[in-house]
């Protein structure tokens, strides 16, 4: 199943995401947009401007977003110093649970919302709007000590992290023949966090399924230390944390079927790093918009500003017209999930979700 993986651009489930800009509908639930194969260039991004704005604007969520959020948030704040924007960490679904009970204003997420976190949402009246903000890759990373683990196959990963693996697969030797007679220690995000679903998802098979015994945690800088002090190591996170700590990591590319690929700006953005490419989001709660102004405005910001701050972090920033198309969707005030509470989806594309439109 994993070797059939779709190797399809990211451009294309973010583009069917935001193509719902296009319609004049605003939904409740899961927006409904024109089927359309043409995306709407809007002309003008939204920018905001200097003014009297104050107030605090709660973020959570994924830790693998939580960078490009800070970046932005910095930012931000040297042109509204008034306003306030506190960035948590609780994960992508910890965010969710806070988000869903009107705890945050913008939830970060490292994966599309699940369709029981959209129920939760409709249960406290709580409406959402869903922003694609930049493209990731998931590093796999080994200690720099390990010189034999530089390229894995899926089908290898598979072995090392489904559930089956647990107390089974423990020794390297075990991955591949011809590994050394080393212990194996697995390192990777908490049950909490998108990147564990996505991985599972695209990896095992299953979304939240894979061994239990190994060192989680919601916290990426904690995996990258564990990492570097253990020279059995094996553990995955987003790309950014690894271009933080080269001097600390290897990376171990991944092959899918076409053979061993690293992940960067041009294979990740290009759509050949598979099945491990992904895009990233933020969540914004539909009813505050009308009450904190200063919310409309970090948005603008965020989205006109974040070409460049999603690279300076690490991450791969969307095209200029899928900004735009952001941004008119956010105007638009389009409610719901294009991806109708799948959670993590891997290798779908446009005329996919087009079709589920139907």
């Amino acid at each position: 199943m994993l070797k059939t993986v779709r190797s399809l651009t990211l451009a294309g489930v973010v583009t069917g995401l935001i193509l719902a800009a296009c319609s004049p509908a605003t939904s409740t639930t899961t927006p409904t947009p024109q089927v359309v194969i043409q995306t709407q260039v809007v002309e003008k991004i939204v920018t905001a401007t200097p003014g009297p704005l104050e107030g605090t604007i709660l973020v959570d969520g994924s830790s693998t977003v939580a960078p490009i959020t800070m970046a932005i948030a910095e930012e931000f704040q040297k042109q509204y110093p008034e306003v306030r924007v506190p960035v948590g960490i609780s994960g992508t679904g910890g965010g969710f649970k806070k988000f869903c009970a009107g705890e945050t204003d913008i939830s970060d997420a490292s994966r599309p919302i699940k369709g029981s976190e959209i129920e939760l949402c409709r249960q406290n009246g709580i409406e959402f709007i869903e922003l694609p903000v930049a493209f990731d890759g998931l590093a796999v990373v080994v200690n720099p000590s390990n010189d034999f683990a530089s390229c894995l196959t899926v089908e290898e990963l598979k072995k090392i992290w489904a559930p089956e693996a647990e107390g089974t697969v423990t020794n390297w030797s075990q991955v591949r023949e011809g590994f050394p007679q080393r212990e194996l220690t697995l390192y990777g995000p908490g049950v909490d966090s998108g990147t564990y679903d996505y991985f599972t998802e695209a990896i095992v098979g299953k979304e939240g399924s894979s061994r239990g015994d190994f060192l989680a945690s919601e916290d990426d800088n904690v995996l990258v230390q564990g990492i570097a002090g253990d020279p059995n190591a094996l553990g995955f996170f987003g790309l950014a944390y690894y271009e933080e700590n080269q001097d600390k990591l290897k990376l171990v590319a991944v092959d899918s079927g076409n053979g061993c690929v690293l992940p960067s700006l041009e294979t990740v953005s290009g759509g050949t790093y598979q099945p491990l490419s992904r895009p990233l989001f933020i969540y914004v709660n539909r009813e505050r918009i009308d009450t904190k102004d200063e919310i409309s405005a970090f948005v603008a910001f965020y989205l006109a500003q974040a070409g460049q701050l999603v690279k300076e972090v690490g991450y791969i920033p969307l095209t200029e017209e899928l900004y735009q198309l952001a941004q008119a969707r956010y105007d638009k005030r389009i409610t719901g999930s294009i991806f109708e509470g799948l959670g993590s989806v891997v290798g779908v594309s446009l005329s996919d979700l087009l079709a589920k439109e139907k």
